[in-house]
């Protein structure tokens, strides 16, 4: 079985009407869409999926990451937080966001992996992302992930040394 092409995602998050649009064409209300210093808030309802109450995402477009966490809905599930790396284009309201399908998973408490490595080995082959974009994704994680081990897999220490002092904790409610 050969393996699948994904093609590339891409959101586009208008501010004023607190819509995200997806490359599929679903959009989806969000309950904060909050402009801040290091980038944007993001938080929507999950109803369709049977094990998630709802989906955070902080695009820090600087850093060329999307740092997103899913609630569970049982308080009993743990999730972990996953740093996507990204393309961010800020054009007034709109932020369009392009996914360059690798990432990293922060599970918290043990050490950081590498996430999607076959959809963005995928990706490359079949000319979905190109090679620089290629090239930035690998930068951008492998970086992440050195900067991350040398705050021993702490997200809220990492934040704060890149300067966002904003809490990493959307866990808790």
């Amino acid at each position: 079985m050969g393996t699948v092409i994904t093609p590339q995602l891409v959101d586009v998050v208008d501010t004023v009407s607190a819509v995200r649009n997806y490359s599929s064409g679903a959009s989806r209300r969000l309950t904060t869409c909050q402009v801040e210093d290091w980038g944007l808030r993001l938080e929507c309802p999950t109803p369709e999926d049977p094990f998630t109450d709802s989906e955070v995402t902080w695009l820090m477009p600087d850093l060329g990451l999307r740092l997103t966490r899913r609630r569970p809905r049982s308080p009993h599930t743990d999730s972990s937080s996953v740093l996507t790396a990204v393309r961010v284009v800020r054009d007034g309201r709109t932020w369009r966001t392009t996914d360059l399908l690798l990432g990293l998973e922060v599970p918290g408490g043990t050490t950081a992996r590498i996430v999607r490595s076959e959809d963005f080995a995928a990706a490359i082959s079949g000319g979905v992302i190109s090679p620089a974009d290629a090239d930035l994704a690998l930068h951008t994680v492998h970086r992440t992930l050195e900067q991350v081990s040398q705050h021993r897999h702490d997200l809220a220490d990492w934040l704060v040394n890149r300067g966002i002092y904003d809490r990493w904790s959307p866990a808790a409610r």
